[in-house]
């Protein structure tokens, strides 16, 4: 019987794995042996590791000492879109192989994305601590901001969920700038203007963050970045932590070079928020890298995820949504 490693962050664990390890004994044709494990440190991981078949994971960091040490495993599927956090040079050395999944969550995240952006242009965090916290019934105590169908957004990654805000932008009347040379050449979409970085920095009244995280674009938005941007826009990262220089994000809101920020994704995955300068902040708000979560958006998660590595130890490749090795 097959072992599989179902782990995650305590914070990232969901309270039921049924789905999963039901689509992996379906996918498979056979039943396996289970583990779920909450991460507390490497060693212990490996411990529980090192004599698995796969491993299903949403936010670990797979490292080059933790797949050396496991000699079993065949086998990681990622339970979600990105797979940043798997060293895939390792993987390749151990003849691991790595899927992840395609598409699951684009509504859930696009709608995020805009729900930040409302909230910070109409200061309900601000309201909402003065009425709380001081008992203050006064709409003039902040300044007010633009209508949003006069702003222009600028959507940084234009995939699936840059496409999908695009959209809802659209309909709210908003200017929408692109930036994706990748996505350039592929999608025309009507209202949507694919312009440089340079541009986007000096046009936009928002800027959303979708890009998926390469080493090319850790750090994409940086002390640099952020003194370029013209209008003191509202910021909003609903893409990858590691696209963000924090500190910068932090030294931008110091200095008023940006209105406010939405927050769904930290530089650690896994963070230490007494010791995090963005909390307690008027015009932030963060939330749990929790923009994908949903009803629907889970049981798909844990469905493709479980299906995924279940097809490659049955070796049914061609059934899985994304093999990346």
């Amino acid at each position: 019987m097959k072992k599989i490693v179902i782990a995650d962050y305590e914070s990232a664990l969901e309270a039921d794995y049924t789905i999963t390890i039901e689509s992996i004994e379906e996918a498979l044709g056979e039943p396996v042996d289970t583990v779920v494990h909450a991460y507390k440190d490497k060693d212990d991981f490996i411990k529980v590791l090192q004599d698995a078949d796969g491993l299903v994971t949403g936010f670990i960091e797979a490292d080059e000492e933790i797949l050396a040490a496991c000699p079993s495993l065949k086998c990681i599927s990622v339970s979600g879109v990105g797979y940043s956090n798997i060293n895939l040079e390792s993987a390749r050395q151990n003849d691991i192989a790595v899927c992840h999944i395609q598409e699951y969550c684009t509504q859930e995240v696009a709608e995020h994305a805009i729900a930040l952006m409302c909230a910070l242009n109409r200061n309900l965090k601000f309201y909402d601590r003065q009425i709380n916290d001081k008992k203050e019934w006064k709409y003039y105590s902040i300044d007010g901001n633009p209508n949003l169908n006069s702003q222009t957004l600028a959507i940084f990654g234009f995939g699936r969920i840059g496409r999908r805000v695009a959209t809802i932008a659209l309909a709210l009347g908003m200017k929408v700038l692109a930036v994706d040379p990748y996505a350039a050449s592929q999608f025309d979409v009507a209202g949507v203007e694919f312009v440089t970085k340079k541009e986007a920095f000096s046009r936009a009244d928002i800027i959303t963050n979708h890009m998926n995280l390469t080493e090319e674009n850790r750090h994409f938005f940086n002390e640099d970045a952020f003194v370029k941007m013209k209008r003191r826009p509202i910021f909003i990262n609903v893409g990858r932590g590691g696209s963000v220089d924090e500190q910068a994000l932090v030294n931008a809101l110091n200095r008023g070079l940006i209105r406010g920020a939405g927050i769904d994704v930290l530089e650690e995955e896994n963070p230490d928020l007494n010791r995090c300068s963005l909390l307690r902040r008027k015009n932030v708000i963060i939330t749990p890298h929790s923009a994908f979560y949903s009803q629907e958006s889970i049981e798909k998660l844990q469905r493709i995820s479980g299906a995924n590595l279940g097809y490659f130890l049955a070796g049914k490749n061609e059934e899985i949504t994304e093999l990346v090795r």
